[in-house]
């Protein structure tokens, strides 16, 4: 009997802990589930006898290390500034650890003492990181392993509602954490290189600098550059590359219409808002204008960032309420912290919503011929549920299925990783596609 840990039993972890309790017999798992809350988890999951509940707090070190002691892998579903501490016991105790966020430079730092421990710490390994570095990796391996030479790369991956549940004209609804859609962009500027040339993007430009892409069957998207697309060329091994650009995907138009937001200095997130509790949403964005005691807070927003009221972005504003008498409640509050408060009024999925991942790589590539040739993938998940969403299966599946497949042997990798070598990803995408995550591609 194989003991697997796994600590966070949030809306992020539904998908992966089904997917761990439905092969938990035929695998000989114990499945523990650690957290403060399991209010999240579903009635058979909790009737299951194979899986132990354990009450659990990320700062009691005594608790922490009798858990990861009796466990062979632990996977961490915390917010990412815990995994740390989590790796830091895993290491420590010869436990491999997987988690689905970024890998910090705190963690990377750790490489040699994992290595020391013979543990693999595996980051990285959810939707977006994750599922694109595995299929964009694939596919730049199949290139180069016929000897042909990658000159352009672009990846975009979005969270948006499905089109069956799209019926607000942001064409947009929380899918995810609404806190880091409010602040996206804000971490530094957006660094890519196009046709050789090196590019940056400040955030007050950000969502202006859009590019399109059309997807068979879904239609018309647009992408948004993200941070720091520069890091990647290592990575990717595409040192020598002529374009690289990395980004988010939304439906056309919504950019746009951010961006007013941002221009407004309604997403700061640096300071408090006097009085935020009695204001209005209407008070909220005429604290952003010019005072002019004759012309209505519409008129006013209009002239300050030149909007002409027929058109489709006035219709977005309207619709969010931002002009209603509609008192915030929230005490010290910052701009990003109202601005949320008004966009969960409007973008909280209803109960029979769904939301859908959509993601998109463009690889172009010169073939021993010195002619140039082009392969666009893409893949569109549609959420089940509420509680087993498209976002929650693209994250947890992966995460699962790299657990399985650690705990049998199939993968070796020890030290700090990410899921780019093909002992990792083609096992993970083979049998994403049986569960249904495919990837569509084609070449001109």
């Amino acid at each position: 009997m194989k003991n697997i840990l796994v600590i966070g039993a949030g809306r992020s972890s539904s998908s992966l802990i089904r997917y761990l309790v439905e092969h938990s017999k035929e695998n000989s798992w114990q499945l523990s589930i650690a957290d403060q809350n399991f209010s999240l988890l579903p009635q058979e999951v909790k009737d299951n006898k194979l899986v132990q509940l354990v009450t659990f707090d990320v700062h009691d070190d005594k608790h922490r290390e009798e858990l990861v002691t009796q466990a062979d892998i632990v996977i961490s579903m915390l917010p990412w500034k815990f995994h740390i501490i989590v790796i830091k016991t895993c290491i420590q105790l010869k436990k491999n650890v997987i988690t689905p966020s970024y890998v910090s430079d705190d963690v990377k730092a750790l490489d040699e003492e994992a290595k020391q421990a013979g543990i693999v710490i595996m980051n990285e390994l959810g939707v977006d990181p994750g599922i694109d570095h595995m299929s964009a990796m694939k596919m730049l391996d199949e290139i180069r392993n016929r000897g042909d030479e990658v000159t352009h790369f672009e990846s975009f991956t979005g969270g948006l509602v499905a089109p069956e549940s799209d019926n607000n004209p942001w064409n947009y609804k929380f899918t995810w954490n609404p806190r880091n859609v409010v602040l996206a962009g804000q971490g530094g500027v957006a660094k890519f290189i196009e046709n050789g040339e090196f590019k940056y993007i400040p955030y007050h430009k950000l969502f202006r600098r859009t590019e399109f892409i059309t997807i068979d069957n879904y239609g018309k998207f647009e992408g948004l550059a993200n941070r720091d697309s520069l890091k990647y060329q290592s990575i990717y091994g595409l040192d020598d590359i002529k374009t690289i650009y990395r980004g988010t995907l939304r439906r056309v138009g919504f950019g746009r219409a951010w961006d007013i937001f941002v221009q407004l200095g309604a997403t700061d997130d640096s300071y408090i808002i006097e009085n935020s509790e009695q204001m209005t949403y209407r008070e909220f964005i005429n604290s952003f204008l010019p005072y002019d005691k004759h012309n209505s807070v519409e008129l006013k927003l209009r002239h300050y960032l030149k909007i002409d009221q027929d058109d489709t972005l006035w219709e977005k504003l309207e619709w969010l309420g931002i002009f209603e008498h509609k008192k915030i409640g929230l005490k010290k509050a910052t701009p990003a912290q109202i601005l949320q408060k008004i966009l969960e009024d409007k973008w909280t999925l209803d109960p029979t919503d769904k939301d859908m991942i959509v993601m998109w790589h463009k690889i172009k590539y010169k073939n021993a011929e010195g002619k140039e040739k082009q392969i666009t993938s893409s893949m569109v998940s549609i959420g089940e549920t509420q509680k087993y969403t498209a976002m929650s299966n693209t994250v947890g599946l992966p995460v699962g299925i790299c657990c399985k497949l650690i705990l049998d042997g199939t993968i070796k990798l020890q030290g700090v990783q990410l899921p780019i070598t093909p002992e990792v990803y083609n096992p993970i995408l083979d049998e994403l596609e049986t569960c249904g995550i495919v990837f569509n591609e084609k070449e001109e």
